[in-house]
């Protein structure tokens, strides 16, 4: 694409980068095959491309957003497809990512988008706060017909029937390895999902510690700064995703990491990125030490378990793969079914597609996965709170393609998934780590045991 920034434009680093990526794109149209919000509306400003068009015009022209750009930039769920599709390797993120705090930055936002977006990036990052606002919601939730909005409506649907009490685990400590020590990690406990489903570090500290790994949770590490990032606060990000890279560069220094694992997709695909997002800061050598290290825990799962086979204890080992006896008799049906969902942030956005299912096939269950299990389930973030109707829409589709599946089980590999596919389906969804942990002697996960919640 043919680009006309000036050199005095071209001297913020912003629109170097968005330049670079601007001029790769060929106008080819193949990310709008894959784009949930096209396949959706069917306006080709709702596409990759269309946007593309669009930011070039507004960065270009420097131009005050208008209302029509805003409409289209907000309704991106930055799920990534786009860039999986792309044959030109046009980095859609980063684009969009400057994009929003372009408007961020210049353009005044209607009272009630102003004091939403104000109230999501003082909550959901804050897992105290986070905690009261559920529990509001949760008092509220009988009266949600009552409520206009449908924003409003979404934020108090969101709660969680059972509220967590807070883990422990959480705390800044250290985990010691059960088995012989082979690798030091710091395992990033995240923000929401703190709040929402404390099972899933629990399982993750478990897991890791039998495997021979000693497991930190770093003082001062905390949100990792996607949600505001994505809502173009730049300056809310930086600030929380610094502390944590103070946090895990003091480890790194100290005793040494193998890894910072991170068993939320959304929060990888954004550390992983810190390494750009610091680029021009007095932080850029640790954010990319940082960055360069941060794994998704199916990546250091699929490094450790091949080398490290655990024992399966009976019952889960009986529960989970079954016997062909036990089918042929009637007695039972086999191995367990699993409907792997992919996270739009584990398969797009870092590449990630065929660990999670290879461990769960190893541990013993049957992994099958939906149609078009490339399309977003429509969480993205805050997205489903603040484009409701588009996100109903994809999650609608998303449980008919997973339930199409028969399974008894959904996995998946981050909260916001687990949340959304969750509230629209009556089968039980758990994160893939906690069916790990289950197959290699850990407690079942809470999930699957109705008497429990």
């Amino acid at each position: 694409m043919k680009t006309e920034f000036t050199e005095a434009q071209l001297a913020d680093p912003g629109t170097a980068r968005a330049n670079e990526i601007l001029r790769a794109c060929v106008h080819c149209g193949f990310c709008t095959a894959t784009c949930p919000t096209y396949q959706v509306l069917g306006d080709e400003l709702d596409s990759p491309r269309g946007r593309i068009y669009l930011i070039k015009d507004m960065l270009e022209n420097e131009r005050v957003p208008d209302e029509k750009t805003v409409k289209h930039i907000d309704r991106c769920l930055s799920c990534l497809a786009c860039m999986t599709t792309c044959p030109s390797g046009v980095h859609y993120m980063h684009l969009v990512d400057h994009a929003r705090a372009y408007i961020e930055e210049r353009y005044k936002r209607p009272l009630g988008d102003r004091a939403l977006r104000w109230i999501l990036a003082r909550i959901l990052p804050y897992p105290g706060r986070f905690r009261l606002a559920l529990l509001g919601a949760k008092i509220g939730r009988p009266f949600r017909g009552l409520i206009p909005s449908a924003r409003l409506r979404a934020m108090l649907e969101m709660a969680p029937a059972v509220i967590p009490p807070v883990s422990r685990n959480d705390d800044p400590q250290s985990f010691a390895p059960t088995a012989p020590r082979r690798k030091r990690v710091a395992l990033m406990t995240g923000c929401a999902q703190k709040a929402l489903n404390t099972d899933i570090n629990d399982a993750t500290i478990r897991l890791l510690t039998r495997l021979g790994c000693e497991v930190v949770v770093a003082e001062g590490a905390g949100c990792c700064g996607a949600l505001t990032h994505h809502m173009g606060r730049e300056a809310e990000a930086h600030g929380t995703a610094g502390k944590n890279i103070r946090a895990w560069a003091a480890e790194m220094e100290g005793q040494g990491l193998d890894a910072i694992v991170i068993n939320t997709s959304g929060c990888g695909t954004t550390v992983k990125d810190y390494g750009h997002m610091f680029a021009q800061t007095e932080l850029a050598d640790q954010a990319a030490r940082v960055a360069g290290i941060a794994k998704d825990i199916s990546e250091v799962l699929a490094d450790l378990m091949p080398e490290a086979p655990v024992e399966a204890r009976n019952l889960a080992k009986s529960e989970i793969a079954g016997t062909d006896a036990k089918a042929q008799s009637g007695e039972g049906s086999g191995p367990i079914r699993v409907a792997y969902h992919a996270a739009c942030s584990l398969q797009h956005g870092q590449k990630i597609k065929d660990h999670p299912k290879a461990l769960l096939k190893a541990a013993g269950f049957e992994v099958v996965e939906p149609a078009d299990s490339h399309l977003c389930c429509g969480s993205a973030g805050t997205y489903n709170l603040m484009q409701p109707e588009i996100s109903g829409q994809l999650k609608a589709r998303k449980v008919r393609t997973l339930e199409a599946k028969a399974p008894d089980i959904i996995a998946a590999g981050n909260i916001g998934c687990m949340m959304q596919i969750g509230s629209g389906t009556a089968t039980p969804i758990v994160h893939t780590v906690e069916l790990l942990d289950w197959a290699t002697g850990g407690p079942k996960p809470p999930a699957l045991c109705p008497d429990v919640n």
